[in-house]
């Protein structure tokens, strides 16, 4: 194991050096938050793929690939669909809007009132994402040194929180490339055809599991139709992955460059359910499903080659761990602290001061949260609830239908997030119900009240369609345009 250790060894001090770097090149508010929106295709492609294949995508993937075999796809294929959408209608408007955070976009939209409720939801969201991404450290640590889940916490989040506090999003991007290939090499050119040459290759996988585990609806109708309804939907509209498309430099990057890294997702999807329906053949009797992919990199994987598929999932989770940190603390400062404060805007470099102070806060705080708590699979889920059902409608709404009101959209979010909550505490957590109802409330009150109100100030709307069509002035990107009285 010492090859190993060295591999992993040397790949968590690289995201420190990097970090460093990235320091250096983060000296203002556009640099640190949002890399000075100049991302090229290659750089905004691994960044992109690297944000929203995490250690959910990886060690979960590869968990219902061992449970409901090809069919265990779903969940990240809807990843990936997520994010074509978002590309192909979507990115370029939202690039060409140049602001930093989903509720700056409400502000713009609906007349300067919509954004410390929306924020509050989306800070929620971004903390539960980072929180979950932060837990799976355990998991990869336990199996590389027999670390205590604490320490191992406290490891992994604190390297996450180093190199994000040193250099934003500069930092982030760095370190998501490398971990973009790391995961490429590691998980799709490494594990995937050895997994399958160990499980005796598809004719005998297919010849020792049911015929379901080859059956690509094997998982269930209403479950895909929910992983579409949280995941797919939640790509459109997380700060997380707004975060990332504001880094394109033309809207042809954000279009272009998220395309592709939606068609990674779909290949990645695959590869994870091909290895967790091998990892059934060789331990058909684990004790979760989850423990599929230690198991396989611990038992079948050769010395170096297992350190470098551990690093791959390293990269997964720090990814996601790191883009998840940076919107949560970008929403925190901006659209809560910054408004409950109305504080002015101040000089670029003390903005860039003040959001390493709110990384470095967040980030302590993911960490002291992440040891108190132990199911993944409920914080996720409470995040993407929240999410959708308070945010989908007045997001899309605003983006889609002019007749849309401020107080409809503060309807939307109070009601279907209300709802989402209360339709947990009834159906419990993980029941499909929450989304379904809290969404379709969300949609009735953002109707219902946007037709019986005022509709939103001509004035608005002009700001609207100028900063659509990208010709609003750069420094004014924050400055919302309030409603007429």
């Amino acid at each position: 194991m010492a090859v190993d250790y060295t591999v992993i060894v040397l790949y968590l001090a690289g995201m420190l050096a990097m970090g460093w770097w990235g320091m250096r090149r983060a000296r203002s508010k556009s640099e640190f938050l949002v890399a000075g929106r100049r991302l090229g295709p290659a750089m905004y492609s691994g960044t992109m793929a690297a944000i929203v294949l995490g250690g959910a995508s990886t060690i979960g993937g590869v968990g219902l690939g061992y449970q409901y075999g090809l069919s265990g796809a779903w969940m990240v294929f809807t990843i990936g669909l997520g994010l074509l959408a978002l590309s192909v209608f979507f990115s370029a408007r939202i690039a060409r809007l140049k602001v930093y955070t989903v509720s700056e976009m409400l502000d713009l939209r609906y007349g300067g009132r919509a954004g410390v409720i929306s924020g509050v939801v989306m800070w929620a969201y971004t903390l539960m994402l980072a929180v979950t991404s932060t837990i799976a450290y355990a998991t990869i640590f336990d199996v590389l040194f027999d670390m205590n889940r604490t320490v191992a916490i406290v490891l992994g989040g604190s390297i996450v929180v180093a190199y994000s506090t040193l250099g934003g999003m500069w930092s982030i991007t760095l370190t998501d490339m490398v971990q973009f290939v790391v995961k490429t090499i590691g998980v799709l050119l490494l594990l995937l055809p050895i997994a399958v040459v160990k499980a005796g290759g598809f004719g005998a996988m297919k010849a020792k599991l049911p015929t379901s585990y080859f059956d690509p609806l094997g998982i269930g109708g209403e479950t895909i139709f929910t992983y579409v309804l949280i995941y797919t939907f939640g790509m459109l509209i997380g700060q997380d992955i707004w975060q990332r498309v504001f880094t394109a430099r033309s809207d042809t990057t954000a279009r272009w460059g998220g395309t592709v890294a939606g068609t990674y997702c779909l290949l990645y999807a695959l590869a994870g359910a091909v290895i967790g329906t091998a990892a059934k053949v060789m331990y058909p009797k684990l004790g979760s499903p989850d423990d599929a992919f230690a198991t396989i990199v611990k038992d079948e994987l050769p010395v170096g080659v297992r350190g470098l598929v551990l690093a791959a999932a390293l990269a997964a989770v720090m990814s996601t761990s790191s883009g998840a940190l940076i919107a949560c603390a970008t929403v925190a400062n901006n659209d809560i602290w910054s408004r409950l404060r109305g504080k002015a805007r101040s000089g670029d470099h003390d903005e860039v001061r003040g959001n390493r102070v709110f990384i470095l806060v967040m980030g302590i705080g993911v960490i002291g949260t992440a040891i108190a708590l132990n199911d993944v699979v409920e914080a996720l889920t409470v995040a993407y609830n929240l999410l959708v059902g308070g945010l989908l409608v007045p997001i899309l709404g605003g983006l889609l239908w002019k007749r849309g009101t401020v107080q409809g959209a503060l309807a939307a979010v109070v009601v279907g997030g209300l709802a989402v909550i209360g339709l947990m505490a009834g159906y419990g957590i993980l029941a499909n119900e929450p989304v379904y109802y809290g969404l379709l409330s969300s949609l009735a009150a953002y109707v219902a009240v946007s037709l019986a109100t005022k509709p939103t100030d001509a004035a608005v709307l002009a700001n609207w369609r100028e900063r659509l069509a990208g010709r609003a002035a750069p420094e004014l990107a924050s400055e919302p345009v309030p409603a007429h009285q």
